[in-house]
Parts: C-alpha cells; structure tokens; sequence
C-alpha cells in the first residue's frame, strides 16, 4: 500500500473471547487496503448483526460479515465500517473444518475488499474477487479459503 495506512478503529460489542487481538487486526488490514482508509471493524453480538443484515439487506438472519462504504470524493481516503459476528465466524469455522484465525483473516480481508469496490454477485466478479482473497491471505500466511477442508 502507498501513503498513509489505514486508521482502523476496532469496536467490540461482542465479548467473544476468540476475537483475535487488535495486532492482528491491523495486519490483516494494511494487506487488504490497497491506499490511506479511515475503517471500523465492529465485533457484534448476533442480535445486532441480524438486525443490520434485516435493515440493510433484507435478510432476517446474523450474518458473518457486513460492509458499510462511505462515498469519498476520488482520491480522497476510503471510509466505511466492517462489521464482524464472532458468534456466526465460529460456528462456520466448525462447520467447514477450518482454523477459527483463518477463517476471521478471510472474513476481515473479505469485507475490506467489499469496501473498495469489490463484489461477487456476478461470476466473473466473485472469480476476481476470490483470486485477491486468496492473494492477500497467502502472503499473510493463510490457507486458500475456498479450498475443500
């Protein structure tokens, strides 16, 4: 990443204890940032996440990840809020055989890139946005996050 680093304010809602440290955290986003963000991430309970999911998605149900882009002016740094559900990244992390840190770095770096513009609604979208994913969490160390478990 060029010029500043991301200024990321961390928020924990939820007292899960296996949110990863803050140290952590601002690794993973510095990886996915690719230019000066001023980010969020939130840690929330299901009850919170559900509600946003309900509000802003129309889905009644927590989900893992949510991002929140603001509008910046071009060039200006980006702005958002990444709002995490350590109730649901556990579960899924169980369910797919996966390293609970794994799975958090994944879902971090998954809502930093929705952030600047990336998405998945598409195939050929989703195709772009999985092969930065794994990109980014490679070079930090962790494993293809769409491979089999």
């Amino acid at each position: 990443m060029s010029g500043p680093g991301p200024a990321l304010a961390i928020q924990r809602a939820s007292r899960a204890a296996h949110i990863p440290p803050d140290r952590a955290l601002r690794r993973w986003a510095r990886a996915a940032l690719a230019r000066a963000s001023s980010v969020t991430l939130r840690f929330a309970v299901q009850s919170e996440a559900r509600e946003l999911n309900r509000r802003f998605r129309g889905k009644d149900y927590a989900t893992n990840v949510l991002t929140f882009a603001y509008d910046a002016a071009r060039g200006a740094p980006l702005a958002g809020d990444v709002v995490v559900c350590p109730a649901v990244v556990a579960r899924e992390a169980r369910a797919q055989g996966k390293r609970l840190e794994a799975h958090y770095a994944h879902l971090v770096v998954h809502g930093l890139l929705h952030m600047q513009g990336y998405d998945h609604e598409r195939a050929a979208d989703a195709r772009r946005m999985e092969r930065r994913e794994r990109a980014i969490l490679e070079r930090l160390g962790f494993p293809d996050p769409y491979a089999p478990a």
